[in-house]
């Protein structure tokens, strides 16, 4: 039961940072809107699942779930080169499907002489000095071409990750599908779900010159979003209470839909808030011996976001 709050906190975050601007704006902001009318503004689509995706992997490492931090930094270090031992994640937020993500920009992990591993010859950019750039071309194709074109198409990644103690950061794209799955000039890393059917290990794509780092299903960090994503989808399809048995038949589930059903009157954010405190994501770890790279700063917050001011129109 812990392990799916630990999963739906991040879950909640996305489809409240989802919301087009206009739309949380009646209610007088992001900040303000209660769980129960997220059930009301949220309007499904194709982009949903993976908003939510992007902010439960993000979450995932801030918080070091093992399953996760393992594979990611196995990625870094051994198919990208990255070195050191302090793993963190900053979430590059802004507009997406249609969404506007209006989140405040907040660099403090990336200092003047962070460098971003493009995999290109010569030496790599600093991320400090382009970092503006890339936020803005993401919102203005006219801004694209002012990028060096090692990272041209850096505006695309999800995440930058990297290790703090060297302060290497590489571009990073995340797809709930794995055949949506793209490569760019910059990207180096592509976090999708494992394939049942193929290797959960990270591997080289030379086709599209990425790093993948498959995330594991069974028993760990994919089937534990999926059940999050279902208890998520269940109760906003129910108005913001608990679902009809027959639509979430498991005890923990129900259990997690009741917790959120008795918050219903209060903002999102103060719920994601409190639900922390019995949230405990080192539950979905697999194995017994820690985790080779423990994650001890930063909680479910909007402080490692990267995200551009919205520009008048």
């Amino acid at each position: 039961m812990s392990a799916l709050v630990a999963v739906i906190r991040p879950i909640l975050n996305g489809l409240l940072w989802g919301l087009k601007s206009e739309v949380a704006a009646q209610v007088g902001g992001p900040a303000s809107v209660k769980l129960m009318m997220l059930a009301r503004l949220v309007r499904p689509g194709d982009g949903d699942l993976g908003i939510c995706f992007e902010y439960a992997v993000h979450n995932a490492l801030r918080t070091g779930e093992q399953a996760v931090v393992e594979r990611v930094d196995d990625t870094l270090s051994r198919l990208c080169g990255v070195s050191g031992s302090q793993l963190d994640s900053i979430l590059f937020a802004a507009e997406k499907t249609g969404s506007e993500q209006l989140i405040n920009t907040a660099r403090e992990l990336i200092t003047p002489e962070s460098r971003l591993m493009s995999g290109s010859a010569g030496a790599p950019v600093k991320l400090h000095k382009h970092v503006e750039g890339i936020a803005q071309a993401l919102r203005r194709p006219t801004a694209r071409k002012a990028l060096p074109s090692s990272i041209a198409g850096v505006w695309k990644a999800d995440l930058f990750l990297g290790k703090t103690d060297s302060d290497r950061w590489v571009a990073t794209t995340i797809k709930s599908n794995p055949s949506g799955l793209e490569g760019a000039r910059g990207l180096r890393i592509g976090i999708v779900p494992a394939n049942e059917a193929g290797t959960d290990r990270p591997f080289m794509d030379d086709k599209r010159r990425l790093a993948v780092c498959p995330l594991p299903y069974e028993g760990s960090f994919m089937e534990t979003f999926y059940k999050g994503w279902e208890i998520v989808q269940q109760f906003l399809a129910a108005d913001a209470k608990v679902p009809p048995m027959a639509a979430l038949p498991r005890p923990p589930a129900r259990h997690v839909a009741g917790l959120l059903a008795e918050r219903r009157e209060f903002p999102v954010v103060e719920v994601m808030e409190h639900l922390r405190a019995i949230a405990q994501p080192e539950l979905l770890q697999t194995e017994e011996e820690q985790a080779s790279v423990v994650l001890t700063r930063g909680e479910l917050t909007t402080d490692t976001v990267i995200a551009p001011e919205p520009q008048p129109t």
